[in-house]
């Protein structure tokens, strides 16, 4: 009798191990973490892809704040043109005049001058004269160093924005290169995700990303991750993309365990094995394009979703891993930020 008692306790709490695990599962308290550390692909392909996305985004911020100088002088010039258009024509009335009444000097003025007082008073407008006259030559003649300073400005920001064309070209053709390695060639990405919402991180004063460590608390994980990384996140989770996400990770190479980068699981319960189908297709769909919609808001270096991955200078291209959903993925957006 005791060791049939003995028995059914055991059972019971064999019974209530099983309970409480179950429902662990189903609070979400255990998370299947099925993000490779190679899910980028090769070392080799995680640097390409890094150095020229890093490439194309200088570059395009350079050639933008170019664009913005070339707005302001272009406006500097005009204003400065139709200045040079009024004063022309001041110092043109000026010489009409002289021309047709002869250019008054002290000696005709002592001549045509009943006494001496009216000739220091004909004296003192001749001088008055001589200063209005001069200034306003003066202005014309800074006025149009002006004009030409603006327009050689002018021409040394086209010159520029040819040059970062350059090199975002060049980039593009690095990151094809690169990218053949798991690319059969481009895609059509996805739909979804149409809203440009995301605030943007901050940026230095001639539009370029500041250079930022891994400095604070990644709310995802017990490590750290970069401010912009943790504003793409807040971000993301305010335009509705609330399933589980991870980003710090310690083992494996690229953006993870820099703190800049960050997996979006498609399924509701988190990180499943198994490719993403129906609604969750569908959720990780909208999140790949919203963040590529973001991407100049956030600071974004590249998005991998669904065997397609964007860079900046090539956009959408298909992306093979190495089969399994985490290297395919196929079962998270894997998001790398600047």
């Amino acid at each position: 009798m005791p060791r049939t008692r003995l028995s059914q306790r055991r059972g019971r709490r064999a019974l209530l191990a099983i309970v409480a695990a179950v429902a662990l599962v189903l609070a979400g308290g255990a998370v299947p973490a099925y993000a490779e550390p190679g899910e980028g692909g090769s070392k080799k392909l995680r640097d390409a892809l890094e150095l020229t996305a890093k490439g194309h985004i200088e570059a395009k911020a350079k050639l933008d704040n170019s664009k913005r100088r070339q707005t302001a002088l272009t406006g500097e010039l005009k204003s400065v043109e139709g200045r040079l258009v009024e004063l022309t024509a001041q110092v043109g009335e000026v010489a009409a005049q002289s021309y047709r009444a002869g250019r008054l000097t002290p000696v005709s003025m002592l001549l045509n001058s009943a006494d001496p007082q009216a000739f220091l008073q004909r004296a003192a407008d001749l001088d008055l004269m001589a200063q209005r006259d001069g200034k306003r030559l003066r202005t014309l003649t800074d006025a149009r160093q002006q004009a030409q300073q603006a327009k050689l400005a002018i021409d040394a920001e086209v010159r520029e924005q040819q040059k970062q064309l350059a090199v975002m070209a060049k980039k593009k053709k690095e990151a094809e290169a690169a990218l053949a390695e798991v690319s059969s060639g481009s895609s059509n990405g996805f739909s979804g995700g149409s809203s440009a919402s995301a605030k943007p991180a901050p940026r230095n004063s001639d539009g370029s990303w500041p250079s930022e460590s891994c400095s604070v608390d990644d709310p995802t994980t017990s490590g750290c991750i970069t401010p912009r990384t943790l504003n793409a996140l807040k971000q993301t989770q305010a335009a509705g993309y609330k399933r589980h996400v991870s980003c710090k990770r310690e083992g494996g190479g690229g953006e993870h365990p820099k703190g800049r980068a960050c997996d979006f699981a498609a399924a509701t319960n988190g990180f499943e094995d198994r490719n993403a189908t129906g609604g969750d297709k569908a959720y990780g769909d909208s999140l790949a394009a919203w963040h590529v919609r973001n991407a100049d808001r956030l600071g974004v270096l590249y998005v991998i979703w669904y065997r397609q991955i964007w860079h900046p200078g090539t956009g959408w291209r298909s992306y093979s891993g190495s089969g399994s959903p985490a290297a395919s993925h196929t079962n998270h957006v894997h998001l790398s930020m600047y």
